[in-house]
């Protein structure tokens, strides 16, 4: 059976607003939490980006349900043996209800510190060379590590969980899915896409988790729900590898400007049609995915979690 949970943003909200959506998520019945790892929105208007370390802190004093970033990328802006410290911690705040999800990250918050932005193969190779730092410093044991793209010296985790952390990791193309088999627990993706998933499973990943997510904008009133969209998320809907390669809000606003309200509508669930939200969160169910998370577009939270509490999430469960 699918679990349902909530995606929070770390680009929209502020970590207030963020810890006061997970209490009325768990309200609301969802049973788990996504939290995106951003240091820059996609654009001015979303507005926000805290530090997720610090906000995951206050959610394990917040709320209940497992946490899981979505998704950290250990390669460029953070290095992998403090990522493995970061994450140890929060499973230890949150009592091993943590999960590390991984990406290749993008040059919109990795460029930051004024290294080059490698090629997609290139940082596959080095998430790999990451993960295996990672592992190896959740053993507890004193490791050193002279790589490729990473070294370690003499680093050690005092602060351990009772279990190794679950590392997931995201992948958007079949070259990504196969290598997340090989060296993930559990794949991340964000299209209810069957073949990926399956293509993930005969890679070797095979019954290993598999976690889901859209956006969606719950309102009274559907065209002002898509113009809500379409003005905080019109990124959403950039092509290829734009969404990879652009360095700033400001390069994603002017890409976005291509994009029409009626590109987004077609693509999030607006308005307050509860088959419309059923149907979004059931693509995800049908093409295999164990977890599916969504997030609601703009300020209307507490509507949107008593729209699912009574009208989406029994239907799902039904």
């Amino acid at each position: 059976m699918a679990h349902f949970g909530y995606f929070l943003s770390c680009e929209e909200h502020p970590p207030a607003a963020l810890i006061e959506q997970a209490r009325m998520a768990e309200q609301a019945g969802f049973d788990a939490l996504w939290i995106s790892d951003h240091y820059h929105p996609w654009n001015d208007r979303q507005g926000q980006s805290p530090f997720v370390w610090s906000v995951i802190g206050a959610l394990s004093q917040a709320v209940s349900l497992p946490v899981e970033t979505a998704v950290t990328c250990p390669l460029v802006r953070t290095h992998p043996a403090v990522i493995a410290q970061a994450a140890a911690t929060s499973a230890v705040q949150l009592g091993g209800r943590f999960r590390l999800g991984v990406g290749t990250g993008e040059a919109l918050n990795e460029h930051i510190l004024g290294t080059g932005w490698p090629e997609a193969p290139v940082r596959l190779a080095m998430l790999e060379e990451a993960l295996q730092i990672i592992r190896n410093l959740f053993t507890g044991e004193q490791i050193s590590h002279h790589g490729r793209y990473y070294t370690v010296e003499n680093a050690r985790l005092y602060t351990l969980p009772d279990e190794p952390v679950p590392i997931d990791v995201s992948a958007f193309g079949p070259q990504a899915a196969e290598s997340a088999a090989r060296i993930g627990d559990g794949l991340i993706t964000m299209m209810p896409d069957r073949a990926l998933v399956e293509r993930f499973r005969r890679g070797g990943g095979g019954a290993k988790p598999v976690y889901g997510g859209f956006k969606a904008c719950w309102g009274p009133d559907r065209q002002e729900a898509v113009r809500t969209a379409h003005r905080l998320w019109a990124n959403e809907r950039l092509p290829g590898e734009l969404g990879q390669i652009l360095p700033t809000p400001r390069h994603f606003e002017q890409a976005s400007e291509l994009v029409t309200p009626e590109q987004v509508a077609s693509a999030v669930p607006c308005g307050d049609d509860p088959d419309a939200h059923v149907e979004a969160m059931h693509a995800f169910v049908d093409a295999g995915f164990d977890t599916v998370y969504v997030q609601q577009i703009g300020e209307d939270q507490q509507g949107f979690f008593d729209f699912y509490r009574t009208k989406v999430l029994p239907r799902l469960r039904g």
